[in-house]
């Protein structure tokens, strides 16, 4: 062997007690060195926000539930400050692709999905190739958490199927017999019409016409002349922000909601009601979240939210709060800047102080097992908005989920 390398591995100075001590000093170094390098100044939560188009109201009280769920924590995760960094998808999932991207280079330890289905999907590619959990709080689709699922992707709110679910029995116990049916014309609200129908007719019921609106449609009048010249006893709506409210106020023109029942998926909440007044009376609805629920976790939170934005919390808001105060306890509680850490925590996690009754992850598709509300929307007296929802039914985890396989 070469005596110059001999003496560069074992100097001769260095006897047997020198080496120990040597090697305790390097130890020593090595764990003064790990909390240095694991250790961050602060925590990066990548918002793909949706703040224009049709979808802009739900997206903007999305930012206000999360940012207020950092906000009632003193904003510090694993004792970092919490920075968002908010982004519009423009409810396209080419645009969202490219701002998660964008996130993911800037670092971000978590990423908070779009209100789309379609765009959330699309996120959902960055995120497993990033390996950084996402957070969907509104996307409903059930390919999030079943067929497209993957590793890095937790829903905490509602999905198609415990939609359909709830409207069914709403539907059943109405008996309705004959239903006039709209859906956007997206891939989500598609789905959900589908599965709906199938339970109508499952039930001997009658789909009796079917329209599909493109998102952003600004005249509702034919679509309404077919649902009133029709024998439908109701309406089955899969319609959100804008053009709900678009579609409740020119209804309101023909006396739509006077002739026939409107119910839907998501179709109706306090921000929709103040923006379409006295219209939007006796539509029924699903909610992910009500502002009434009666539990502690979710008086603070209205107490809070009304106290910053002088409102009453609509479902988008609390949705995204639930979600996000859930997430950052979980991620706090590993006292670790290691995401595969987190992904493992959170994929058997459970929220019994959600703002919404108890919830807990299923460790077999990442999705919230959880109750259900259903509501109606009524005249109210101040200090209450003049139209708020009136939650109707509530239905158990047991009736909305099937055990995993």
């Amino acid at each position: 062997m070469n005596r110059d390398y001999q003496a560069m591995k074992t100097p001769l100075h260095c006897t047997p007690k020198r080496v120990r001590m040597l090697n305790l000093f390097a130890l020593a170094a090595a764990l003064c060195a790990v909390p240095a390098l694991a250790q961050e100044t602060e925590f990066r939560i990548g918002g793909i926000g949706t703040f224009s188009g049709p979808f802009g109201v739900m997206g903007e009280s999305m930012r206000k539930g999360a940012e207020l769920a950092a906000e009632m924590r003193g904003r510090k995760v694993l004792g970092a400050p919490v920075k968002f960094i908010w982004e519009d998808d423009e409810t396209k999932p080419q645009v969202a692709v490219q701002k998660a991207t964008r996130m993911v280079s800037a670092q971000s330890h978590l990423l908070f999905a779009p209100v789309a289905s379609g765009a959330t999907l699309a996120v959902m590619k960055v995120a497993e190739r990033a390996q950084t959990p996402l957070l969907v709080t509104m996307s409903a689709a059930d390919d999030i958490t079943a067929k497209e699922g993957n590793p890095y992707t937790f829903r905490t709110s509602n999905s198609i199927d415990m939609e359909m679910r709830m409207l069914d029995r709403f539907a059943a116990h109405s008996e309705f017999k004959k239903v006039f049916t709209v859906a956007s014309d997206a891939g989500v609200s598609r789905d959900a019409e589908a599965k709906f129908r199938a339970m109508l007719q499952a039930r001997s019921a009658t789909v009796v016409g079917q329209e599909f609106p493109a998102i952003g449609t600004r005249d509702f009048s034919i679509i309404i002349n077919k649902i009133l010249q029709s024998d439908a006893e109701a309406v089955a709506l899969f319609v959100s922000g804008s053009d709900m409210i678009t579609l409740l106020k020119q209804g309101e023109q023909f006396k739509l909601q006077e002739k026939k029942k409107l119910f839907g998926s998501t179709t109706m909440d306090e921000s929709i009601a103040k923006a379409v007044g006295s219209g939007s009376s006796g539509v029924y609805s699903t909610l992910r979240y009500h502002f009434s629920i009666d539990n502690p976790a979710n008086k603070a939170f209205v107490a809070a939210y009304q106290a910053k934005y002088n409102d009453v919390p609509d479902q988008y808001a609390g949705e995204a709060f639930d979600g996000m105060a859930w997430f950052l306890d979980v991620i706090d509680a590993t006292k670790s800047w290691d995401k595969a850490v987190w992904v493992k925590s959170l994929k058997t996690s459970a929220r019994p102080n959600s703002v919404e009754g108890a919830k807990k992850m299923r460790s077999c598709d990442q999705q919230a097992e959880q109750s259900g509300y259903f509501g109606r929307a009524v005249a109210a007296t101040p200090p209450m908005p003049p139209v708020v929802i009136q939650v109707t039914n509530t239905f158990s985890a047991a009736e909305l989920f099937t055990a995993c396989r």
